[in-house]
Order: structure tokens, then C-alpha cells, then sequence
């Protein structure tokens, strides 16, 4: 992070990949729309790579496996349909916490940061996900994919995010594990930091232009921490 630069005074936190790892979740609700359409099921190392840009192009992807482009489009309402059924039966079933995800959150409040969760994942998961795993508590804001007219990589929803908290961009970080994120916090005009572990559409997290790696969400705090201790 930036010498000299403001106070980070908010963070905006992504959710797949970054707090949670819900791929074990994307494949029981993927496996059982592809079940309705007699295909194969396929397995999580397949699923990952395509976590993160929205749910439609996740089915578009998963169908594209078996489907023609004209075919994709013929049954695309009818499989997203199958598909949000599916998910919403099982949402949070077997996603887990990543590792200081808690012990990080409670760092960052202590730090006082005010919290948005801004993800990809459509509102209606998100929520009730964020509930289960007991993460709903910590965020003051939460947006989903189809909250507004954009989603990320397009700098929009982090725009809302700092209007919502009356922030300049500058004082404000975006933790995420992919280029969604950092795209999205660089066009924003936000500082962005990525965690190693998640799903960054199959490439090396280091190929993100970000302003550094943090093991996870409680290294950031301490991150944030020493760059506020040296801010202007």
C-alpha cells in the first residue's frame, strides 16, 4: 500500500473465494440441474475455474461443456431456473469458512473500518449464506450481483460502496481472491488487496495487479493497521 496515502476507513469484502469456499455448494446445485437435463456430473477442479463472474455465466459455462451455443440459449431459462431451485435448497450446506475469516472481520471492526460485502453471487444467496455462516453481523452493507445495474469487474457497485459511506475511493480497500476484484477496485480509484486461496478463474493470484498478497483476512488488518499508523 501506498506511502503517505489517506486512511483506509472502509472495506469492501467479496464473498466466494474470500470468506467462503462455496465450490462443495456449486457443485451439489450445478450437478442437480445437470441431472434434470441428463448430463453427466461434473467435479469441483472443473466448477472452480468458473466461479465468480455471475451466475449466468456460470450456467452458460457449465452448459457449454455439453451444449451448442444455439443449444445453451434454447434451455438456458429453463437450466438457471433448475439451477437457482437447487441452490437454494442446499445454499451453505457444505461451504466452510476460510481460515481467520472471524478472527479478520473482528480485526478490521477494532480498526474501526466500516464493512460493505460486495460479490458477484445474486442477493438472493447471498443473504441467507451470509446468515448461515455467521457472517451477516459484521456488514453494514452487503450487495449482490444483480443488486445493481453492474457487477464486478465493473467498478459500479465499489462506487455505490463509498457514496453509500460518504468515503473518498482513497480511503477505502477492496479485499477479494480474484481480477474481478482488483478491476474493479482500480477503476473505482480504491486500494485492493488479494488473498492467495481462492478462485481467480484458474490463473496464479500473482498475475492480479493489486497492492499486495495477504495470507488472509486477519493479515490485512494487521496491514491496514501499520498503513494507518503511517498515513496522513
Amino acid at each position: 500500500m501506498r506511502a503517505g496515502a489517506a486512511a483506509i476507513r472502509a472495506a469492501i469484502i467479496d464473498l466466494d473465494g474470500t470468506m467462503l469456499h462455496t465450490v462443495p455448494d456449486f457443485e451439489l446445485a450445478l450437478n442437480g440441474m445437470r441431472a434434470e437435463f441428463d448430463l453427466a456430473p461434473i467435479d469441483q477442479a472443473t466448477i472452480e475455474p468458473m466461479v465468480g463472474k455471475g451466475s449466468e455465466k456460470l450456467i452458460r459455462d457449465v452448459l457449454a461443456l455439453d451444449y451448442s451455443a444455439e443449444r445453451i440459449d434454447a434451455v438456458f431459462d429453463q437450466a438457471m431456473a433448475a439451477y437457482q431451485r437447487h441452490y437454494l435448497a442446499i445454499n451453505g450446506e457444505r461451504a466452510t469458512l476460510f481460515p481467520d475469516v472471524i478472527e479478520g472481520l473482528r480485526a478490521l471492526k477494532e480498526l474501526g473500518l466500516r464493512l460493505a460485502c460486495v460479490t458477484n453471487k445474486p442477493i438472493a444467496f447471498t443473504l441467507p449464506l451470509l446468515e448461515r455462516k455467521g457472517l451477516a453481523p459484521w456488514f453494514e452493507l452487503v450487495y449482490g450481483g444483480d443488486s445493481l445495474p453492474k457487477k464486478k469487474p465493473d467498478p459500479l457497485p465499489l462506487q455505490q460502496v463509498c457514496r453509500d459511506f460518504e468515503l473518498a475511493p482513497d480511503a477505502v480497500v477492496a479485499i477479494g481472491d480474484s481480477s474481478n476484484d482488483a478491476e474493479a477496485a482500480r477503476a473505482a480509484g480504491c486500494f485492493v488487496l488479494t488473498v492467495p486461496y481462492g478462485y481467480n478463474h484458474g490463473m496464479p493470484v500473482q498475475t492480479i495487479n493489486s497492492d499486495g498478497i495477504v495470507d488472509s483476512l486477519l493479515d490485512a488488518a494487521k496491514l491496514i493497521s501499520v498503513h494507518n499508523s503511517t498515513s496522513n
